[in-house]
């Protein structure tokens, strides 16, 4: 969701059509001044006012495959994360279900000031912590017959509580040995078996879940100036906040936006997650930051918009072509999680030798068969996002 120049079907007074129904306008009043916005394929998104809540931001998620699950986690993230003092994420103030509408208070993104990162990871922490999947569910059903925002909930309906996190599985590992072995490279012995237990332990839900927000990229992260408010909740689950935190090492594998963030501001940026978690939860994050960053290398739908993914063995693919999103190439982006994995390997000791040995090969490799690759981009684009 961001904002842009205003365009679209427009009604007889002359402003664009924005789905607001009777139970929203009885709660909230009558939208006007209202601007369409740019917004993914997946959902059409309006900024309003209202006379009884102000500047708010009207979300439809459009019609297609998933688009009830996609609001449905939407609404349950926003819910739970709703809870948290300072906030994190825009004030949910209504939604009509019947229309897969949300109606969210407006916030105004400002350019993201040096370091970043810093404030980004103790956010992330911050949403991660603040619901344990016994919560969730209770949220949900606390929620099915209540009336606490402004929208109406079909009588006898119940939202469904999230679902866990999904990793990588067999058919990526077996993906990328394929290419391993395309690119010439030695597998080690052990690395198969290596790479069946990291899916293992990725599949593991933590004692203490995180609420995960599915998409926490540049865009989705709007710089306050009271602070960090994360948006597009769509993709929202619960699992190991640390598959999230890996975001800013393997340079946001969801988002068409890649950055490699300079080492020393990595650690500073994940002890601020680690600290802020310990003080929100109580507790240490489990599992290792190395695992989850493995865990995004093998996966090849992290190197295309969310459109293809699961369309095509993208790992396959990259034997064929190389194709550009965002900020990168898909070559860039495998190339840059190829060296993470193989630095964080060799520079911690982990169950991940023989992956460590095979990424360190396969990245010179790549870079032997495409000298011209340059390095991802060390800094987010400006102004936006």
């Amino acid at each position: 969701m961001s904002t842009g120049p205003e365009s679209g079907t427009r009604g007889g007074d002359g402003q664009p059509q924005v789905p607001f129904g009777a139970a929203l306008r009885d709660a909230l009043g009558a939208p006007y001044a209202v601007r369409l916005l740019d917004s993914s394929p997946r959902s059409s998104v309006w900024a309003a006012e209202l006379p009884r809540a102000g500047a708010v931001v009207v979300k439809q998620l459009v019609q297609g495959p998933g688009a009830e699950e996609r609001y449905a986690r939407e609404v349950a993230g926003l819910r739970i994360a709703g809870r948290l003092r300072p906030p994190v994420t825009p004030r949910l103030l209504g939604t009509d279900p019947s229309a897969r509408v949300l109606v969210l208070g407006r916030v105004e993104h400002g350019a993201p000031g040096a370091g970043w990162e810093i404030a980004y990871a103790t956010a992330l922490a911050r949403l991660h912590a603040t619901a344990p999947a016994e919560a969730v569910t209770a949220d949900a059903h606390a929620h099915a017959h209540a009336h606490a925002d402004a929208g109406t909930t079909p009588a006898g309906t119940t939202p469904a509580p999230l679902p866990r996190w999904s990793g990588p599985g067999r058919t990526d590992i077996d993906s990328f040995l394929t290419l391993a072995r395309w690119l010439g490279a030695a597998v080690p012995a052990q690395v198969p078996d290596e790479l069946e237990r990291l899916t293992r332990r990725l599949d593991r839900t933590p004692r203490r879940p995180a609420l995960l927000h599915g998409d926490p990229c540049p865009g989705n992260d709007l710089h306050t100036a009271d602070g960090i408010r994360f948006i597009d909740f769509e993709q929202a689950s619960l699992g190991n906040g640390l598959n999230e935190l890996a975001y800013l090492r393997v340079g946001f594998p969801t988002c068409w936006c890649v950055t490699a963030v300079p080492e020393q501001l990595l650690l500073a940026a994940e002890d601020a997650y680690r600290s802020t978690w310990r003080e929100a939860t109580g507790t240490e994050p489990e599992g290792e930051l190395a695992d989850a960053c493995a865990g995004w290398l093998i996966r090849g739908d992290a190197l295309v918009e969310r459109a293809l993914r699961g369309t095509a063995d993208q790992l396959a693919r990259l034997t064929r072509e190389d194709w550009t999103w965002g900020t990168a190439t898909a070559w860039q982006r495998l190339l840059h999680r190829l060296e993470v994995v193989a630095r964080m390997v060799r520079n911690t000791d982990t169950s991940l030798a023989g992956l460590g040995t095979l990424c360190a090969d396969m990245a010179g490799r790549v870079l032997s068969r495409r000298p011209e690759l340059r390095p991802v981009p060390a800094r987010r684009p400006h102004p936006y996002p």
